[in-house]
């Protein structure tokens, strides 16, 4: 896909999504967020950069960890709605648009104690360049923490890409799972000139209540909210079924527990 036309789908898509992204997701990615607060070890009086943001999640926590003795905390997204949630629920801290491999234009180089960027690689066009751009943000010995989903097969979820991009004309995530697997992200982090480079996986279960759950939060609060905003009601209904006959294998009783993994990376510039 042509990075331009993905940037579009990712800033579109999460518009139609913000709305609903917080009571689908909070609660399932808070493994993710709590492994990459302790990667990153925030300290109180540090200036925390946290890249693809979305509705804020990491932004509140960095915030309460980096207050107390007179921290910052700027959050960026490339979704306007996304950054109206976050800023509503975070109004102590500074949300700017921005494309994360333009960083350098919109927030100052050299400045930050820390970077975080959680779930967001997966979205970028690319994702190696992104990274090397989000390293120039930081003050030499400054760190970087983020998070990625791991690969397919580690995420039951991971049919939701295939049954979406069967009806639409261009794939939706064409390289989602790429950075969370192998070796990819730490080679990543030390291709942006990243020291101590550390890599942790970190299993994880969604839980979902019953069957509308599992359908909203992957169809009205995801990546592919844009493209089944547009479906008529035949197809919507189609995706549905097909999505919930991919995820049956974790069915129990009403319920769903379905696996995933998250893969954390850590590292800093050499000071």
């Amino acid at each position: 896909m042509d990075a331009r036309l993905q940037l579009r789908v990712q800033r579109y898509g999460w518009d139609r999504a913000a709305s609903h992204y917080e009571q689908a997701w909070n609660r399932a990615l808070a493994p993710a967020t709590a492994a990459v607060l302790d990667a990153a070890k925030l300290r109180p009086g540090e200036r925390v950069l946290d890249v693809a943001c979305g509705s804020g999640l990491l932004t509140r926590e960095a915030w309460q960890a980096v207050a107390p003795d007179g921290g910052e905390v700027v959050g960026t997204d490339i979704s306007e709605l996304m950054l109206t949630e976050a800023a509503e629920r975070s109004p102590e801290c500074r949300f700017v648009r921005a494309d994360a491999q333009k960083l350098d234009d919109h927030v100052p180089v050299s400045h930050f104690d820390v970077l975080l960027c959680g779930l967001g690689l997966m979205y970028m066009p690319d994702p190696e360049a992104a990274l090397v751009t989000m390293a120039r943000c930081l003050r030499p010995g400054g760190r970087v923490a983020v998070s990625v989903w791991a690969e397919r097969r580690a995420c039951g979820w991971a049919e939701i890409f295939p049954i979406v991009d069967a009806r639409v004309h261009s794939e939706v995530c064409p390289m989602f799972f790429r950075v969370g697997s192998g070796d990819t992200l730490a080679q990543a982090l030390r291709a942006a000139g990243l020291a101590d480079v550390r890599i942790t996986r970190v299993p994880t279960v969604i839980h979902y209540e019953d069957a509308d759950t599992a359908c909203d939060a992957a169809f009205l609060a995801g990546p592919v909210a844009l493209a089944y905003s547009r479906f008529d009601e035949p197809t919507r209904l189609a995706v549905r079924a097909e999505y919930l006959a991919s995820i049956e294998p974790w069915r129990q009783g009403e319920r769903f527990e379905v696996p995933g993994a998250f893969v954390i990376g850590s590292g800093h510039v050499p000071a």
